[in-house]
Order: C-alpha cells, then sequence, then structure tokens
C-alpha cells in the first residue's frame, strides 16, 4: 500500500476526493499512480520517491525526480499539466488517457489455436503515436505494450519521464538508465552494460515499437533469455542476439523484422513503419 502521506498529498493537489473516485493504478519501485475522476474531468496522479536498495534492486534516486521531469516533457508538448514537490520526492497531473494496453487488445491473438491475427490498423494507431513524438523532436525511451494506449480517438503513448529532447530543468534531469529489457534495442543495452547509462534514440524507439507488436501478437519476448536472468545477463542476450524469428503473418510480420534489426540504420523510421501499415 502507498505511504499515508501520498494519501495526503492527493489531498493537497485535489483537495477532498470521494473514495469511489480514487483508484490505486500502480504502486511499485518508486513509482505511485491512481485515476481520479473529479468535477473537472479525469486525471492521472503520479507521485515519485527514492527506490531502497534490497537484495534484488539496488537503490535508485532518479524515481523520485521522474514525475517532475515527465510534467517538463508535456508541457513542451502542450499537455494540460500540473507539477511540483512532496516531502517523498516530486508528483504531476495529468490527462488520464482512456483506452485499452495494446498488449490486452491483442490478447486473442496469443489464445492457443487462435486463428486472430493482430489487427495492422491497431499496430498504425501506435506507429502514428511514435511518429507524433519523433516529429517533435523527442525519444520516448520506454516504449512498452503497456505504454500504448488505444483508444476510441486514436493511441495515446504515455509515460514520458525518460523521454530525450524538450526543455528539462537541471535540478530535475537524470541520465537515462535503461528500461524494461524486454523492448531495449541491442546498442542501448551494450552502452547500459558498458557505461550504465544510454541516450534514448528514434532509432531505439522503432526496436522497441518493434518488440512491443511482436510481444503482443504472440506473447514471446523479442530475444529469448531466462525469466529469472539477472539484468546484465538479459541485456547481455540481447546483445548478443539474434531475436527470434517473426511468426506474424503478412506485411506486418515483414515490418516488425525489419524494425528489430540490430543495426540501428537498418530499422525503418516511424514514418516508414506508418506508410508501410497504411
Amino acid at each position: 500500500m502507498p505511504d499515508p502521506s501520498q494519501f495526503e498529498l492527493l489531498a493537497t493537489i485535489l483537495g477532498t476526493t470521494p473514495p469511489d473516485c480514487r483508484r490505486l493504478v500502480l504502486n511499485r519501485r518508486g513509482s505511485t499512480v491512481w485515476d481520479i475522476e473529479t468535477d473537472r474531468g479525469r486525471y492521472a496522479v503520479k507521485a515519485g520517491y527514492p527506490i531502497e536498495a534490497t537484495a534484488e534492486w539496488p537503490a535508485q534516486a532518479w524515481t523520485a525526480l521522474a514525475p517532475r521531469r515527465e510534467g517538463a516533457i508535456l508541457e513542451y508538448l502542450g499537455v494540460d499539466v500540473t507539477y511540483g514537490e512532496w516531502e517523498g520526492g516530486t508528483w504531476n497531473v495529468q490527462p488520464w488517457r482512456d483506452g485499452t494496453s495494446l498488449y490486452d487488445l491483442w490478447e486473442p491473438c496469443r489464445a492457443e489455436g487462435s486463428a486472430v491475427e493482430p489487427n495492422p490498423g491497431e499496430a498504425l494507431l501506435c506507429a502514428q503515436a511514435v511518429a507524433s513524438l519523433h516529429a517533435r523532436g523527442l525519444a520516448h525511451g520506454d516504449i512498452q505494450p503497456a505504454h500504448l494506449i488505444v483508444g476510441r480517438d486514436g493511441a495515446h503513448l504515455i509515460d514520458l519521464a525518460l523521454a530525450q529532447g524538450g526543455p528539462i530543468p537541471d535540478a530535475y534531469d537524470f541520465r537515462f538508465p535503461g528500461c524494461l529489457v524486454h523492448y531495449e534495442a541491442p546498442e542501448i543495452s551494450q552502452s547500459v552494460l558498458a557505461t550504465g547509462y544510454a541516450v534514448p534514440t528514434p532509432e531505439a524507439d522503432v526496436y522497441a515499437l518493434g518488440a512491443s507488436l511482436f510481444i503482443s501478437a504472440t506473447g514471446w519476448r523479442a530475444v529469448a533469455y531466462p525469466d529469472d536472468a539477472p539484468r546484465p545477463v538479459q541485456r547481455q542476450a540481447v546483445v548478443d542476439g539474434p531475436h527470434r524469428p517473426v511468426t506474424v503473418d503478412g506485411v506486418l510480420g515483414k515490418l516488425i523484422d525489419a524494425m528489430l534489426s540490430p543495426n540501428p540504420a537498418d530499422r525503418p523510421t516511424t514514418a516508414e513503419v506508418c506508410r508501410a501499415l497504411a
């Protein structure tokens, strides 16, 4: 459960919120997220705090700054966002993006014996969301199926705290520590292994989008490694390759295979992905 002080934070930001209008969405590894409904609309409220060291996880301070950093990125993109600091770290309030994650949306494709094929139109919506970000000069850095939300008004790319590009106040900036390894491009994993950090790029985003489409359609990670492997072992597997054979049929399968190229220069751009899917 969240620390009680985080509920006090909610009261400070939003005023008194009836219990039936507040839903805890996430509370793990330095981040707590609520789905809040008010008379002004529906919002995602994020609070960040440092990660304490455990036997499995090293201490991390950047997670306390992530909501404030994301606030700066969203503000640069013209999103209606507010942000600030609390005693445990930073927070932001942003519009709630209603819809279904790509992974959940394509669940019927992964059922045993299923004849359901992944929908290229839904893949196009996700690619358009990434392409729109790239057109603004930003790389996301943390593309994964849970961050691709498909709704009635298109697809939304959420969780931009690790994005590269746009003005970030020095006090709230931090170096990119890598992301969920399932979706890390080989060059990102290589850099994190060598230095502890990397720089998000549009080319790495394309790889991550391809890996997201692949796992959502098949249930398999793009690169094979043991489920319980330590992160350095996972990253080395991504660097060494190759990725699993792409078993998705048609144009989408060929496109995913190109997006998963180990050479960033050989991957299509998001604009090219959109044209192919359209």
